[in-house]
């Protein structure tokens, strides 16, 4: 190291003298930190603030004295930087060339005011000289500020930029400004011994050094092919669940959190640690990993880690950035037991350690990390061990403090620092403020201790058992997902609710199709006279009965006819592709079809299904009784079987009682008010879709009138806008993209939707701009409702019904809350409770829950199971919930966020695709070995599903006729 002194710098001017300027080279941390100003010029990313309390006489003459000998000291604090040649360089001033005053020491009198606002004043003072920036080029680099709080209390302030200055360097800088402060008073000269070099020396040293092997350390070369080894295809980012997106340039925008960790506890660790050859870093780093790779659901973790570079005592005494960053990536796959991930922990940080000299600028270049703007190379997340607290200086008539200031910068998207003091381990995390909320990251520190107390209770257990939660947390969990409520009995079906409105109020309109408008009288009538017609036909409770009618009045009173009868219906849209309907019959195998067609479709004609023309047969069927049968269903029975997308091939029945439609309705009439707040319905989706029984039993049940909408309607806003006027519906659910055609429509033409009490959207994602959007185009009366639901669990399972407060509008709309007698749960892998803003699968049980997959015993038992020790209803026995497949988390607020599927399940305007089941069909085509298909959200006129096909054949010339003929073979 001997060589370090020798360094020379130029002389700018070319001869000595009072003025000169002498140029170094940067060292490689230097260099970086250079070269991001240049990206974002003054910012107050890279401040390094440190505030002293100095309580007791203070001398000011003698402390500023002190500082500028400390300047005198440390050829650092007098240096700038400029560009020669493309490259940073170090201009060092030299003392003579400094003046009287190089570090102005400006008192700001805070005495006079109230002790709170005194307090106050002087933390946002502190805050904002921590926060104002520097200028590389002109310097200082260094600024200090005195605050007088009291004759005998003041706060001294000292601003350095990382440039020149590490966290090592505020130590020795508290050092040196206590043994001048001291010699000074007593009138001795400065004790501190000359320094053996200068940081521009090590400048040169490093990059001179760096590119040959020094006696006894490993080469240079040998600790990049490490790096090369170690990083090779790491995770180019760890994606934790932010409370916003990630803006597209990383901002330096921040603010911290604190918590402790009992002496008890960090005992208990550090036994941990012991038993398994590791030390404490090793252990709270392990912790550390096993938290974020839970929060992230990623078990390839990478966490940077600062060393203080500083491996000669030459270096300890000295200011300047010699800090480096270490990547410490830890492989938690396999679910490890705790212990055995220690091990893997102390193997990894052992090694990198040992490897430390590579400059982290380099190991960027090196491992040719992922450039990406909004977000840091290699590692996002940091954490530090603090062996050594901040001392408390006593200096002659002086105690000297150090205090936190909030900076409001955050240089990662979250750092953990820990510090061990006598009362056990303070923690703080700095974070990003663009990415997370201050309640987000205490939860965080609190499921940091919750960890660590599972840790030392049993290091044996595997890592994603480990406990997270508190038992207030998971109380609160269990309390917004309903699991706490009890479940109440639905009373009736929603045959014998409607029966009862059609007593109650027989003229009032039921169903209006066009001109065809059915009072609840004639409704009732019309149904009961299919309901005796079919029961003729053998259908009663437990029987199927397929009902391929098109969309009128004739096909509700054939749904009603069926429930009356006990039947259970399928629904058949002709509109479905006919190789579909085939293979839907020839799976439900219903006793009877009813059907409005003149002619019986081919698909029809197979199986042993009786087959009822109701046109043919109108008049046999009008003959029958008018009143009410006897011997219908009961809440126990199937209600209907409806076929949704299958994720390996054949679609799959879902098979719905009568309970919980009769749930379903009773949660609606509660939550939406239906009684008092909305009277005319519109129904708009494909009878297939399980949305049409709600829209059907949400109007039929409360006494509404249920008015259908044409389908070709959906796609054309002006007249569905008209028919909404002209219909006086107040009521509607849509699906996002008739919605969005419709707010267009609405913002061009300069009309609202002030009559409108309800407007509900669901069955797909849509984005707060355009809830926003649709709250300024409806009245101030109208609620609108974001729905969630799956046909497994009975149409509708959440809501969203408040303000989006300070969500940003390209986030998308929570789905809410759950309706009475759902109850919600959001799992872990291995089916625990994920902590608040953590994604999640979305478990959904509570009344609504099918009874599974018609003829599906094997799929049935995946999806619908059993979950244990949750407690609803007060007590402890196993529930039986539904396994959606849907990534989900808890929002801070108490609602859910909806984020995608968990397999490639996508939808479209409201219905659930999966696409094997698009693949396995085309890969049934003699001429296509395979295919592929995705989703391209982003098409012209919405989203839309893309095939790709391998053809058998080798020759591709033909491939435009293949893609013509397999579009051709699908449609037929």
């Amino acid at each position: 190291m001997a060589q370090i002194s020798n360094a020379i710098g130029m002389n700018l001017s070319g001869s000595p003298s009072a003025d000169d300027v002498y140029v170094f080279p940067t060292s490689f941390a230097q260099q970086r930190l250079w070269f991001l100003d240049q990206f974002e010029p003054g910012s107050p990313f890279y401040n390094i603030p440190l505030a002293v309390r100095l309580q007791g006489q203070l001398d000011g003459d003698i402390l500023h004295r002190a500082l500028i000998e400390i300047v005198h000291r440390h050829e650092i604090l007098r240096t700038t930087f400029a560009e020669l040649d493309g490259q940073p360089m170090q201009l060092i001033t030299p003392v003579e060339a400094l003046g009287d005053d190089p570090l102005p020491l400006p008192m700001t009198d805070l005495s006079r005011l109230p002790d709170d606002q005194r307090e106050a004043e002087m933390y946002r003072l502190a805050t904002w000289e921590a926060q104002r920036p520097f200028d590389l080029r002109a310097g200082p680099l260094i600024r200090a500020a005195l605050l007088r709080l009291a004759d005998d209390d003041h706060l001294a302030l000292l601003t350095l930029h990382h440039i020149i200055a590490d966290g090592w360097s505020m130590g020795v800088l508290l050092h040196d400004i206590a043994a001048l402060y001291t010699a000074f008073t007593a009138g001795r000269p400065s004790p501190l011994p000359d320094l053996p070099l200068q940081y521009a020396d090590y400048a040169v040293w490093q990059r001179d050094t760096l590119n040959r092997s020094a006696a006894g350390v490993t080469s240079l070369e040998q600790q990049r092919a490490y790096w090369r080894q170690r990083l090779a295809d790491a995770p180019a980012a760890l994606d934790l669940p932010t409370d916003r997106p990630r803006p597209p340039v990383q901002s330096s925008r921040g603010a911290s959190c604190s918590a402790r960790l009992p002496r008890t506890l960090v005992e208990q660790v550090r036994a941990v640690s012991r038993q398994a050859g590791a030390t404490l870093f090793m252990t709270l780093d392990a912790a550390f990993a096993v938290l974020l790779a839970r929060w992230s659901g990623q078990d390839d973790v990478c966490i940077g880690t600062p060393v203080a570079g500083r491996r000669r005592p030459e270096l300890e005494g000295l200011i300047g950035c010699f800090i480096n960053t270490l990547v410490v990536r830890h492989d938690l796959g396999g679910n490890p037991s705790f212990r055995e991930l220690l091990t893997r922990v102390r193997t990894v940080a052992l090694e990198a350690f040992a490897h430390q000299d590579v400059p982290f600028e380099w190991l960027v270049e090196e491992v040719q990390a992922t450039r990406d703007i909004s977000r840091t190379p290699l590692f996002q997340v940091m954490f530090i061990l603090q062996n050594a607290p901040a001392h408390v200086h006593r200096l002659p008539g002086l105690t000297m403090t150090q205090i936190e200031v909030e900076t409001g910068t955050s240089t990662f998207d979250l750092t953990l620092s820990v510090t061990e003091d006598d009362a056990g381990l303070a923690l703080a995390a700095e974070y990003c403020t663009d990415l997370f909320d201050g309640g987000t990251i205490e939860r965080l520190l609190g499921q940091y201790r919750v960890l660590l107390e599972g840790i030392v209770a049993d290091p044996e257990c595997p890592i994603e058992r480990l406990p997270l939660l508190s038992a207030e947390e998971r109380d609160v969990l269990l309390r917004w997902g309903g699991v706490t409520h009890p479940l109440r009995t639905p009373g009736d079906t929603v045959v014998e609710r409607f029966e009862a409105e059609a007593a109650r109020t027989p003229d009032a309109e039921a169903v209006v199709w066009g001109e065809t408008r059915l009072s609840y009288a004639d409704l009732d009538q019309r149904a009961n006279r299919l309901a005796h017609y079919l029961r003729d036909l053998g259908v009663r409770p437990g029987v199927l009965v397929g009902i391929a009618v098109d969309r009128s009045a004739e096909l509700i009173v054939s749904v009603l006819g069926t429930l009356k009868a006990g039947g259970a219906y399928v629904p058949l849209d002709p509109a479905y592709p006919s190789e579909r309907l085939a293979w839907m019959i020839a799976d439900a195998h219903p006793s009877v079809v009813l059907t409005d067609a003149d002619d019986c479709p081919e698909w029809l004609r197979t199986g042993n299904q009786r087959v009822v023309h109701l046109m043919a047969e109108a008049n046999t069927i009008a003959a029958c009784p008018a009143q009410r049968l006897s011997g219908g269903a009961t809440l126990d029975d199937l209600a209907y079987v409806i076929y949704t997308s299958g994720s390996t091939g054949p679609a799959k029945g879902v098979m719905v009682t009568h309970a919980a439609l009769s749930h379903a309705y009773v949660a609606w009439e509660r939550a939406y008010e239906l009684r008092s707040a909305v009277r005319r319905h519109l129904q708009m989706t494909s009878f297939s879709f399980d949305v049409f029984a709600g829209d059907l039993v949400r109007a039929l049940c409360s006494g509404g009138a249920l008015v259908l909408c044409p389908r070709e309607h959906l796609l054309e806003p002006a007249r569905l806008y008209d028919l909404l006027r002209r219909e006086r519906i107040d009521c509607a659910e849509f699906v996002p993209g008739v919605l969005r055609l419709l707010m267009e429509h609405l913002t061009a033409s300069g009309v609202r939707l002030d009559w409108m009490r309800l407007v509900v959207c669901g069955s797909d994602t849509w984005f707060v701009g355009e809830y926003r959007r649709l709250q300024r185009l409806c009245g101030a009366n109208t609620r609108v409702i974001n729905s969630f639901g799956l046909t497994e669990t009975t149409i509708d399972s959440t809501y969203f019904d408040g303000g989006v407060g300070t969500l940003l509008d390209e986030q998308s709309v929570p789905i809410g809350r759950p309706f009475d007698g759902v109850h919600l749960f959001i799992l872990d892998r291995q089916r625990q409770p994920a902590p608040i803003g953590v994604p999640g699968e979305l478990y959904i049980g509570g009344s609504g829950v099918a009874v599974g997959y018609l003829n599906r015993s094997d799929l049935t038992a995946e999806r619908f199971v059993l979950l244990e020790g949750f407690g609803g209803d007060g007590n402890e026995a196993p529930e039986r919930v539904y396994r959606t497949g849907d990534r989900a988390r808890w929002l801070s607020d108490g609602n859910i966020e909806f984020l995608g599927r968990l397999d490639n399940q996508v939808k479209i305007r409201g219905y659930r695709i999966e696409p094997g089941e698009i693949e396995a069909t085309l890969a049934r085509h003699p001429a296509v070995r395979a295919a592929a298909v995705t989703l391209h959200p982003d098409a012209p006129g919405g989203p839309r599903l893309a095939a790709y096909l391998e053809p058998i054949a080798s020759d591709l010339a033909g491939r435009d006729g293949l893609a013509a003929e397999v579009r051709r073979w699908l449609q037929e």
